[in-house]
This record gives structure tokens, sequence and C-alpha cells, in this order.
């Protein structure tokens, strides 16, 4: 992503998201991750409300159900980033083949061996330089449709074209949903 004229605040911040997402996907280290967050943080995955409040289930959720459940080709596109005073908001594509359990974005739902693209949108709240808050949003209709799971030519739902979309506006048809539908 372009830098932006960042304060010093701003910087530690984001020093601090990055550091929080490497802990997690890198060096898949709940205690590594916990220690960029702040005693009461919370984590919620909008579409599934799967995360956690205070420290213990922020920190179960973690371990248990969240870092290490990325397929091993998961990879995360970043796109956009905007820097508040004390919040971050990411846009990004995850894009992942559905390869293994992922109970924090597919709770119950066995490996497909299926590929998936889809826009998330984070924003990351900050109380004294570390992260009090996540939510995570992105469309779950989308996810799974791509899964086969749900019948994308019956419901006014989109698959990967929507990351396309999102990457590059001019990539797909806008209104195709309402055209399908006349």
């Amino acid at each position: 992503m372009p830098n932006q004229k960042l304060t010093p605040a701003q910087r530690a911040m984001v020093d601090t998201w990055e550091a929080h997402m490497a802990a997690e996907f890198d060096t898949k280290s709940t205690d590594a991750t916990m220690a960029t967050m702040t005693a009461g943080p919370s984590v919620n995955h909008v579409p599934v409300m799967t995360g956690g409040v205070g420290a213990r289930n922020v920190s179960d959720f973690y371990s248990r159900y969240f870092i290490g459940h990325h397929p091993p080709d998961a990879k995360i596109v970043p796109l956009t980033r905007t820097v508040g005073n004390d919040r971050i908001v990411d846009e990004l594509i995850y894009e992942f083949t559905h390869t293994i359990d992922m109970p924090w974005m597919l709770p119950g739902i066995a490996p497909t061996g299926l590929r998936v693209r889809v826009p998330l949108v984070v924003l990351v709240d900050f109380e004294g330089g570390k992260i009090s808050g996540e939510r995570i949003y992105w469309d779950q209709a989308s996810v799974l449709a791509q899964l086969g799971l749900i019948d994308r030519h019956r419901l006014p739902v989109t698959g990967a074209e929507a990351a396309r979309k999102v990457e590059d506006p001019a990539k797909e048809p806008s209104n195709a949903l309402i055209a399908r539908a006349r």
C-alpha cells in the first residue's frame, strides 16, 4: 500500500497492527498476537460472530479456532488502508483453497477443496497503543456460493467476481444481478 504521511502515533499503530498480523499468520503465536492487544480486547468476525470478548476468550479463540486454521495457500492481498487517530481500516482480498477446517469463517463446514476469493474490511481499534478491538466484515454469501453451498443462480449473490470488481471496478459489470432478475 502507498505510504501515507503518518504521525509517530499513527506509525506506531501501523507497526503494532502489522506485528499482530505477523504473529497470527507468520509465526502463528497466540502469545505474540495477544501481546499486541489490551487487557480487555474484543474480536468479532461479523458475518459468523466468531471471536471473543476479554483476553481469556480472545486468546482461546485464537489458539483453538483461528491461528493455524488458514489453508497453506491462504493469501492476503492488501488494497487500501486508512489510518486515523485511534483506528486503522484495511480493505483486502482474502484468497484460499478450502482444504482444511476453518471454524473461524466456516464453522461446521468440512473442507470442499474449492478456491475462494473474498473482499474483507477490517476495523482495528486502539487504546493506549495496543489493539482494543477488531471487527472483520466479508460477504458470507459470496464465500458459500464459491464453495457450492448455496445456489448463486437462484439467489441474488455473487462469487469471486465481487473480489475482482473491488480490485478493479471495470473488471466486472455492474447491475448483473438486476439484469438477471428481469
